[in-house]
């Protein structure tokens, strides 16, 4: 198996620090892939990435140093699968508040004896070596996102779920789920925060969040080992801002800069 910088970084308790994929660009993935992060994100939940458009992306991905992660639209079996078949090496599943939706999410992640994945690394094989399918459970991470009330207040048992190593923190559906809103700074937000990353801490789970480059360093100094600084999106409209306001010479108003989580 290649080097997998997700793990190193979990295994040497540093912080992985990671981008995201919104769009469906191998040429973007290639780029970003390069640039050194441990871990770069495709998104196939909230970005506009599909199948057909994930694989080109895994295999641009695959000329950096990089761990291939992909969010699944959602908890189901034939997707997860498919992008651990396709060369994924950790996979974030969205809206798991459940120690039984965590188990199912594993399972499905997992070969037997521990899962019921399929056997079929029809890319990831070729990959990753001829062992890929004896030694993948040891080497593939499945996480977990925490992003509502309900996973907060199940966060322990989600937590001693075997094999969860790492969870992920969807902040904006967390905030709204608190009835907050999204980019909410209440405190009593962040005191979830500090929460999940205490309970992960006494769990031995590697905490991560959804963050942007002003807030990285609070959510590393509370504790997050999993970070993710910026998107593909956000990245280039914030440049192309600040090009746009040198070559006017004037604030440009940003009001249409996103990034979801």
């Amino acid at each position: 198996m290649r080097p997998n910088p997700l793990r190193e970084a979990f295994a040497a308790g540093t912080p992985a620090i990671g981008s995201w994929l919104s769009v469906p660009s191998s040429v973007t993935a290639e780029v970003v892939g390069n640039v050194g992060y441990d871990f770069v994100c495709v998104d196939m939940q909230h970005g506009l990435i599909d199948y057909t458009s994930m694989v080109p992306m895994l295999q641009a991905l695959s000329l950096g140093g990089s761990t291939a992660t992909v969010r699944v639209p959602w908890n189901e079996p034939g997707i997860i699968g498919k992008v651990l078949d396709a060369g994924a090496m950790a996979v974030i599943v969205p809206m798991v508040n459940t120690a039984e939706e965590a188990e199912q999410a594993i399972t499905r992640g997992m070969y037997a004896p521990r899962g019921s994945r399929s056997s079929g690394p029809i890319r990831a094989q070729p990959l990753e070596g001829p062992d890929y399918a004896d030694v993948a459970n040891d080497h593939v991470e499945i996480i977990p996102m925490i992003e509502t009330v309900q996973a907060v207040e199940n966060i322990d048992a989600i937590l001693a779920t075997e094999n969860v190593n790492a969870i992920y923190v969807g902040p904006m559906d967390l905030g709204v789920s608190m009835g907050l809103g999204r980019g909410t700074t209440d405190p009593s937000f962040t005191d979830a925060l500090d929460h999940i990353v205490e309970r992960c801490n006494a769990h031995g789970v590697v905490p991560g969040i959804h963050a942007t480059p002003q807030i990285t360093p609070d959510r590393i100094e509370r504790g997050f080992r999993m970070v993710v600084v910026t998107t593909d999106l956000t990245a280039m409209r914030t440049n192309l801002v600040d090009a746009l306001s040198i070559g006017r010479d004037a604030e440009v108003d940003d009001a249409g800069a996103g990034g979801g989580y």
